[in-house]
């Protein structure tokens, strides 16, 4: 009985015990919820403003209701255009067993991008890699309206490339100030990625004056590659090519032209050509049909710790001069290999695409002031620009082009004539689709004669052919030395 007794009071006492700590837990975990259903790791008074600071749900509400890029999207989007091109390409022979090398039939390719209306007349500015080559170039608007489109110019030097449509009163964009664009700021890529057309994307200026290595360096061609891209985060893929970058105001603020990936596609880098430049390039094509480039006359790079150490230099900003080329612009106002220039006018420039980019606004004869550092002493230089030749052209450009021919033709140099024992000449420095490239004519080919008259000059061959009815017989000269005849129908 004892024994009973004693075993049913420990019984009573567990019990007893558990009843309390059920009612303590319960206690605790009410004092410990919160009205979200999250369980906090303390209810300290003095924890509860950090836990509300990662919630903030109002606050991130208000910010991201600022950022309403639909205006700027709505004012950009119908002068963004699909750019469609077709090209004839040449096969390479195909051995054959029995007959050995065979000509195969060229094939017809097809390609595509985007381009940006800047004149309510029809001017369009896209990439030259866009419409290179092409036969035939179409232009869709974002009302789905067609036009076949002309080239008015190409510069490969940028990648720029400025067409023409056969049309009026057409939505345009405004060019911004590229100079006035800041890392960090919103931007919009607007384009036609993977024939998705109209399609607008978002991001922020990743960097500014990227030199990517994309475009060619071919004097020959006189193409000299300057490449002082604005990097961006906006999603840009292929068929982005020539569309617009934009700023929150719908101001044209770049030329979308490349992206750097390993797959093909858009991995979080793409690369556009500054307005600023842009702008330059396409009123020469449209004033003269070539780019009139101008040049200070010096090699340069860029100033690392390593350099700065070397050279005894007081400061890692800035471009230094290594050389100052005869007759050029730098030695006519005194510039010394060794100075490091640090502005072009109010613009500072910190490495040698920033300095690039600020040359590439100017045109042969305009005049410059530019700020350099010499044996630790700050001073102004004012420069005349001049061209890559030494000249100081302003009135009429040496390099014409013909659209009606599709060529980009000039006088050929004194050098090339003596190598080619020419006595005369005009060289073809590009082609787009047209007359002279349909019927075989490569570019660097040197016409000397059309029907046995010699050519001299780009305007010799505008006369010759004009009024001409029939066909005309070309001849001409490779760089390599071949002579070579074409029928040209006219």
């Amino acid at each position: 009985m004892g024994n009973k007794g004693s075993t049913m009071k420990r019984t009573l006492g567990y019990f007893a015990m558990a009843l309390a700590g059920g009612l303590m837990a319960t206690f605790l975990q009410e004092g410990l919820r919160k009205d979200d259903g999250v369980v906090h790791a303390a209810v300290d008074s003095t924890v509860r403003p950090a836990v509300q600071l990662v919630n903030m749900p109002s606050a991130s509400g208000m910010a991201m209701e600022s950022l309403d890029f639909t205006g700027a999207a709505a004012k950009s989007i119908d002068a963004v255009v699909h750019v469609t091109t077709e090209a004839t390409v040449q096969q390479a022979p195909m051995y054959n067993f029995f007959w050995g090398y065979q000509q195969r039939a060229p094939q017809q390719v097809r390609g595509a991008g985007s381009g940006v209306i800047i004149s309510d007349d029809g001017y369009i500015v896209t990439n030259n890699h866009v419409i290179e080559n092409a036969d035939k170039i179409q232009v869709i608007l974002n009302d789905k309206r067609k036009y076949d489109a002309t080239v008015i110019g190409r510069d490969p030097s940028t990648d720029i490339a400025l067409i023409k449509v056969q049309a009026d009163g057409l939505p345009t964009m405004s060019f911004g100030n590229s100079d006035d664009v800041k890392v960090g700021q919103w931007v919009l890529a607007v384009g036609n990625p993977m024939n998705l057309t109209s399609t607008v994307t978002a991001g922020i200026v990743s960097a500014k004056a990227r030199n990517i290595n994309i475009l060619q360096y071919d004097p020959a061609k006189d193409i000299f590659p300057i490449e002082s891209f604005i990097q961006t985060d906006a999603a840009v893929n292929p068929g982005n090519s020539g569309g617009a970058l934009v700023n929150t105001a719908g101001d044209l603020i770049g030329i979308n032209s490349a992206i750097a990936s390993t797959t093909g596609s858009y991995t979080g880098y793409a690369f556009a050509v500054p307005s600023n430049i842009v702008s330059k390039v396409t009123r020469d094509l449209m004033e003269f049909g070539q780019v009139r480039r101008a040049y200070l006359g010096v090699t340069i790079s860029d100033i690392d710790q390593d350099m700065a150490k070397s050279l005894d230099l007081s400061r890692l900003n800035g471009v230094y001069v290594k050389e100052v080329l005869d007759k050029g612009a730098a030695k006519a106002a005194g510039l010394k290999g060794g100075d490091v220039i640090v502005k072009v006018g109010a613009v500072p420039v910190d490495n040698v695409p920033e300095l690039q980019g600020q040359i590439g606004k100017f045109s042969p004869g305009d005049k410059v002031a530019v700020t350099l550092v010499r044996n630790g002493q700050e001073m102004v230089k004012d420069l005349t620009l001049l061209a890559r030749s030494g000249d100081e052209f302003t009135a009429e450009a040496k390099e014409i082009s013909l659209p009606g021919l599709g060529a980009e033709l000039k006088p050929a140099g004194t050098d090339e004539l003596r190598a080619l024992k020419l006595e005369n000449g005009v060289k073809v420095m590009r082609l787009s689709g047209g007359k002279l490239r349909s019927i075989g004519i490569r570019e660097g080919f040197i016409i000397t004669k059309i029907d046995q008259v010699p050519m001299r000059s780009p305007k010799d061959i505008q006369q010759a052919l004009d009024g001409k009815r029939g066909g005309v017989l070309i001849e001409g000269v490779y760089p390599n030395g071949m002579r070579a005849y074409y029928g040209l129908g006219v």
